[in-house]
């Protein structure tokens, strides 16, 4: 099982946020747009960085949508499909 904590960190070094603290990111706050305000170049590096570690492939963007909506969802999304 992986914690937000986790993913946090993961975020942060996979897209170099070097001047964010796992500490700014708050679980529920939007990671695109008015949240941590990543765009969808990061969403890709991000779907890069899943399948890689987790073996996770995201099918589609409107699972994309829901999946990357928060740390939280995120990490759910993780912890029901990792191998």
């Amino acid at each position: 099982m992986v914690s937000a904590n986790e993913i946090k960190e993961l975020i942060i070094s996979t897209l170099n946020l070097e001047d964010i603290a796992t500490s700014d990111i708050e679980d529920d706050a939007p990671l695109f747009r008015d949240g941590l305000g990543l765009d969808s170049v990061d969403a890709i590096e991000l779907m890069v960085m899943i399948d890689n570690k987790f073996k996770i492939k995201l099918e589609n963007a409107d699972a994309a949508k829901t999946v990357f909506a928060s740390v939280n969802s995120l990490t759910d999304f993780i912890n029901a499909n990792a191998k």
